[in-house]
């Protein structure tokens, strides 16, 4: 299943931010802490790299997050030159508060009155960005909501004297190429509920927590994982919670609503979808499936060549 949702204001949003960013000394970025490379948009990275502007990168939503992992992403991220990881919820105001001497930390030769620092928050849908922003304030300047694609327009506010923040609208990408890619974004709901298959998404988040998070499915729902696949973890939840349709047939369809927001909430325990291992091993695993694909088109494409040169020969 390929998830790819891309709707029209968000082309609209990456131009904006690509001419703002000329006059941007720090790019913060909020990504998912239980799936931070999948949420991490390529296009903001190209944008800030283009400029060479040094990043914050924000792995917000760490309370919901396997903490082993979120240790291991930080260490990933903070490997990078001008990059700075920095693991928080927007929940605890002590956390929010360490931000701007980090981001003064990035850009020293900013934030005085006559070269104020000016800092863009970029990230995908649904991530935080705006309520952080509002914590950042402490006042409400963006509107908040559980839906994503919630902030439609890029706006400029000023956090202290010296300090420019700049919040984007939340921006996926044209085509996402990793399949588990778009399954991991839409179980932690940055797509729109328009292009996706709930029941899908949920098997997929059920295979997942199977291979790595199999004692968390038991304690919450009850029933051991042995043997199990993906829709039988889903069945079981309708079984236990007793979701029925008319005729006695388990409501499959409620089930993997649940499922999700039980995982959504927290309610399912403290979970990452990716460590830097198993990126690693999907990405080495795209790349061999896209090269293979490119072999198998250009054993056709010499096979059709070779077809018509024979024909001419023939005629």
């Amino acid at each position: 299943m390929s998830i790819q949702w891309y709707p029209g204001h968000m082309n609209a949003a990456r131009k904006k931010a690509a001419e703002q960013m000329e006059n941007t000394d720090l790019v913060i970025e909020v990504l998912d802490a239980r799936l931070p490379e999948a949420s991490c948009n390529p296009m903001v990275e190209e944008l800030r790299l283009f400029r060479q502007r040094p990043c914050l990168k924000i792995l917000n939503k760490v309370d919901l997050a396997d903490p082993a992992a979120t240790a291991a992403w930080s260490a990933y991220y903070n490997a990078q030159e001008g990059v700075s990881a920095y693991a928080m919820t927007t929940k605890k105001p002590g956390d929010v508060a360490r931000i701007p001497d980090l981001c003064q930390s990035l850009a020293p030769h900013r934030g005085v009155p006559t070269k104020p620092l000016r800092i863009m928050i970029m990230g995908i849908p649904n991530v935080g960005k705006s309520t952080l922003m509002n914590a950042l304030l402490k006042k409400k300047v963006a509107k908040v909501g559980d839906e994503p694609a919630v902030t439609k327009m890029q706006q400029k506010l000023y956090l202290g004297k010296n300090t420019i923040l700049v919040d984007t609208p939340g921006m996926l990408w044209p085509k996402i190429a990793l399949a588990s890619d778009g399954l991991m974004l839409a179980a932690s709901h940055a797509i729109g509920s328009n292009a996706l298959i709930e029941d899908e998404v949920a098997v997929f988040l059920a295979e997942e927590l199977l291979a790595r998070y199999p004692a968390l499915l038991t304690a919450r729902y009850g029933f051991k994982t042995e043997g199990m696949d993906g829709i039988a973890v889903v069945e079981g939840v309708a079984a236990r919670r007793g979701y029925r349709q008319k005729g006695g047939d388990l409501d499959f369809e409620k089930a993997s609503h649940i499922f999700l927001q039980d995982y959504r909430t927290g309610a399912l325990g403290r979970i990452s979808l990716e460590t830097p291992e198993t990126r690693a091993v999907r990405l080495a695993r795209h790349q061999a499936e896209m090269a293979e694909k490119a072999a198998r088109a250009a054993a056709i494409a010499a096979e059709k060549a070779a077809n018509a040169a024979r024909g001419k020969r023939g005629s």
